[in-house]
């Protein structure tokens, strides 16, 4: 069995309801293609490239799953697409009701046509490595050899601006580990 690193976020309402019921309710269907054994906090996060739109809600959960990659995949864009999202109609870092990506999948390198893990752009955003920190810092990326706290804090010197504009949400509605990170917002 396989541990993925599935990263979710969403502006937009689905059926579930506001982007943190979306995740809720998406966390729940990703039961169907393995078990969710970890999941972070809700984070506000600032949208990347496109930035006349709302806030996201931003979250990481980790997967056990017996699914080759591929198979993940079509299992993630089927949920996405159960909550609403049209890839083939959105644009590039546009709105959306649900988004999910395979951030990791143990240490597997995959580069193929419309997959690639580790997510090529893991360690450039903060809204994913400090959710992926809580859940734990100690996870290797297989193409750096580096942990993602150690990711996170390379990040920290040139994007504190970028790291401050994740924000943690307090929501009774979504169970989240600890948090084990020093680097994440009011970490040391």
């Amino acid at each position: 069995m396989r541990t993925a690193y599935i990263g979710m976020g969403g502006n937009m309402a689905s059926w579930a309801g506001t982007p943190e019921a979306t995740l809720a309710a998406a966390a729940l269907r990703l039961e169907s293609l393995g078990r969710v054994v970890s999941r972070s906090s809700l984070y506000s996060t600032e949208p990347v490239g496109f930035a006349a739109q709302p806030r996201f809600v931003n979250a990481v959960v980790a997967l056990q799953t017996e699914l080759e990659p591929e198979e993940l995949l079509a299992g993630l864009l089927a949920v996405e697409q159960e909550f609403g999202r049209n890839r083939a109609e959105g644009f590039a870092n546009g709105p959306r009701t649900l988004d999910l990506d395979i951030l990791l999948l143990d240490d597997l390198k995959v580069s193929e046509a419309g997959l690639e893990i580790p997510h090529p752009r893991l360690a450039e955003r903060a809204f994913v490595l400090v959710p992926l920190c809580e859940i734990d810092p100690l996870i290797l990326d297989p193409i750096s050899g580096r942990t993602v706290a150690q990711l996170l804090d390379s990040l920290l010197p040139g994007s504190r601006g970028e790291v401050d504009a994740v924000v943690q949400i307090k929501d009774g509605g979504w169970r989240a580990d600890s948090g084990r990170c020093a680097a994440g917002p009011g970490g040391a």
